[in-house]
């Protein structure tokens, strides 16, 4: 069994609340739609796993495992898909909604009547309390999770759009279950510049503090290929 190690560029260990962390990437093959999360979970993660330990794992695998990825030749973006996406802000660590097959997919998964008002009330806050960001509160956590491809994505992925995963909750219990019970779960939206915790067996309420232990993104962004990690207490003494 090879030791888990930091990906490039990323520190392995992070103190948050007063307690450290290590973060520990796992390394897979590519995934593709139709294979087994439990089995990809069983094959690389559980030989490394510890009581005690809080695996997570990206929301991309578990929507790609459930087959909610589409190559962006099969979507074809209505009008109003192309006005908005010219109005999202973009930032060099994704895509968001702003290009026409994320905003498309963004309509269909939400509703248009919930991405119109989001689009409204962003331009109200962004021009009258110079506030941004208030576009995915009110789209919320569909809209969110709607990744596009970026520089470094490996292929397939690099010509598609991934939608968040269903379920994230009852994914994270499943796989608590299956690994014995010892073992709590993350299902996580992380990127580099920050994230959110969409399925949980540690409760809701313990989201924001995972966030932050996650928050540097240690699984990174790019060629990485490491889709899961664990994060392990460090003893002291």
């Amino acid at each position: 069994m090879t030791e888990l190690q930091a990906n490039d560029g990323k520190a392995l260990t992070s103190t948050t609340d007063g307690v450290e962390y290590e973060r520990l990437p796992i390394r897979t093959h590519l995934i593709l739609a139709g294979e087994d999360l439990r089995q990809i979970i069983r094959q690389y993660a559980q030989p490394h796993l510890r009581p005690g330990d809080v695996l997570f794992v990206t929301e991309k695998i578990v929507a790609i495992t459930q087959g909610r990825s589409m190559l962006l030749d099969d979507i074809s973006p209505r009008p109003l898909a192309r006005f908005l996406a010219k109005y999202v802000k973009k930032t060099p660590h994704g895509i968001g909604l702003g290009m026409p097959e994320t905003m498309e997919m963004a309509l269909q998964e939400c509703g248009t009547p919930r991405i119109l008002l989001a689009a409204a009330v962003s331009v109200v806050s962004k021009k009258l309390l110079r506030r941004e960001g208030d576009f995915y509160r009110i789209a919320g956590e569909k809209a969110r999770s709607i990744d596009g491809p970026t520089a470094g994505t490996i292929p397939p992925y690099n010509q598609s759009v991934v939608l968040g995963p269903e379920h994230p909750e009852r994914v994270a219990t499943d796989l608590k279950v299956m690994l014995g019970g010892d073992v709590e779960v993350l299902i996580v939206d992380i990127n580099d510049i920050g994230g959110n915790i969409l399925g949980s067996t540690l409760g809701r309420e313990r989201n924001e503090h995972w966030r932050k232990v996650l928050a540097d993104n240690p699984l990174g962004q790019g060629t990485q290929s490491t889709p899961i990690g664990i994060i392990r207490e460090v003893a002291k003494g």
